[in-house]
């Protein structure tokens, strides 16, 4: 198993639409670490490390987040792993 982490930001209606949430069930059912926030500029923040597959995984689901979020966009970097384990809200 190759591990990696990624650092993402999710832009359009992804406040107050449970994105983060969302975002702590994916990840923790894909068995991935890090966490996800909320950013003042409306955007959402998530640091996901893991498996290879899984994170890919969790980046394809946020381009479409939960039924009330509506995504314009998902940019993504790679990142240092967080080194924790389990996934948190922020």
């Amino acid at each position: 198993m190759s591990r990696v982490a990624r650092h993402l930001i999710v832009t359009g209606k992804v406040q107050g639409v449970f994105f983060r949430d969302w975002t702590v069930a994916q990840a923790t059912g894909l068995g991935l670490d890090g966490w996800v926030r909320n950013l003042p500029d409306g955007t959402v923040e998530i640091l996901a490390a893991g498996d290879t597959a899984a994170v890919a995984d969790l980046i394809r689901r946020a381009h479409d987040g939960p039924a009330r979020a509506q995504v314009d966009g998902v940019t993504e970097a790679p990142a240092d792993d967080p080194g924790t384990t389990g996934f948190a809200r922020r």
